[in-house]
C-alpha cells in the first residue's frame, strides 16, 4: 500500500493538486502534517477535481511522528547531495527507480512531500527510509509542490493503477491487408505517371516508411479507399 503524505503545506490549492494527482493514479490515503485550512469552499476542494469527493474529505491530520513509526517513509527532495560524504540528501532514487524498487515490497509506504518554498528540512529527512528526487535541470531544478508530486505518483501509477485504458500492443494490420495497399500505391505511381526509372525507388520508399509505422486495420482501409479514390480521379478521361 502505498500512501501519500504533505508536510507543512501553506497553499490549499497545492494540497488538492495533490489529491487530484492521487485519483488520478490509483492513491487513496492522504495524510497531512500541520495543514492549512481545507475550506470545501476554498482552493483546496476546487483544485482537486474528483478526488473532492472521497481522497480529501478522507484526509487524516496526523504527526511527523507518526509518519515515521507507521511506514516506510520516502522524503521527496529537490536539492540532494552528490556524494556519500553527506548521506542526508544522498544516496537518492528518482521516482522511476523508486517505483521498481517497491515492486513486490509488502511494507505500507509513505511518499512524503515538504513544503512549497524549503521542501523538507535536513532534520526531516534524517528520519525519513529514503530519499526520492526528480532529475530537472541544474540551472532551475525546484518544481513546484504540486507538480513534483503528480510527476512522482505518476511513475508509481505502475503499482497503484491497473493501466487497461492505453493498450501496450499495436494492433498491426493482417499482412494481406498491407500487401494490398502496397500494390494499390503502386498502382497509383503507374497512373500518376511518375518517370519509368523512379517508380520501383519510390514503391520502396513508400513499404519502408509503411514498415515503420506498424499500420492498423483501419488505418490500411482508409489510406486504401483514399489511394484508390485518387487514382479513379487521375485515370478519369
Amino acid at each position: 500500500m502505498i500512501s501519500v503524505a504533505v508536510v507543512d503545506a501553506k497553499t490549499p490549492g497545492n494540497v488538492g493538486t495533490i489529491a487530484r494527482a492521487m485519483k488520478n493514479f490509483g492513491l487513496t490515503d492522504l495524510y497531512l502534517v500541520d495543514p492549512p485550512d481545507l475550506d470545501r469552499d476554498g482552493e483546496a476542494y476546487g483544485f482537486a477535481g474528483q478526488a473532492r469527493e472521497d481522497v480529501l474529505p478522507n484526509a487524516r491530520e496526523v504527526s511527523f511522528e507518526f509518519l515515521v513509526e507507521n511506514f516506510h517513509t520516502v522524503g521527496c527532495t529537490a536539492i540532494t547531495n552528490e556524494d556519500d560524504r553527506h548521506h542526508v540528501r544522498y544516496p537518492f532514487r528518482t521516482p522511476r527507480e523508486l517505483a521498481e524498487s517497491l515492486r513486490g515490497v509488502s511494507a505500507d509506504t509513505c511518499v512524503v512531500f515538504g513544503r512549497e518554498r524549503i521542501g523538507l528540512t535536513n532534520e526531516e529527512l534524517e528520519r525519513l527510509d529514503e530519499v526520492c528526487s526528480i532529475p530537472a535541470s541544474a540551472d532551475y531544478p525546484v518544481l513546484n509542490l504540486g507538480q513534483a508530486a503528480t510527476i512522482t505518483l505518476y511513475e508509481l501509477r505502475s503499482l497503484t493503477v491497473e493501466e487497461t485504458q492505453h493498450p501496450t500492443e499495436i494492433a498491426r494490420a493482417p499482412e494481406r491487408d498491407i500487401e494490398a495497399l502496397h500494390e494499390q500505391f503502386a498502382s497509383l505511381v503507374d497512373a500518376a505517371g511518375l518517370v519509368e526509372e523512379k517508380r520501383p525507388k519510390t514503391v520502396r520508399l513508400w513499404r519502408r516508411l509503411l514498415g515503420r509505422a506498424h499500420p492498423t486495420t483501419r488505418e490500411v482501409s482508409t489510406l486504401h479507399g483514399v489511394l484508390r479514390r485518387a487514382e479513379n480521379r487521375i485515370r478519369e478521361p
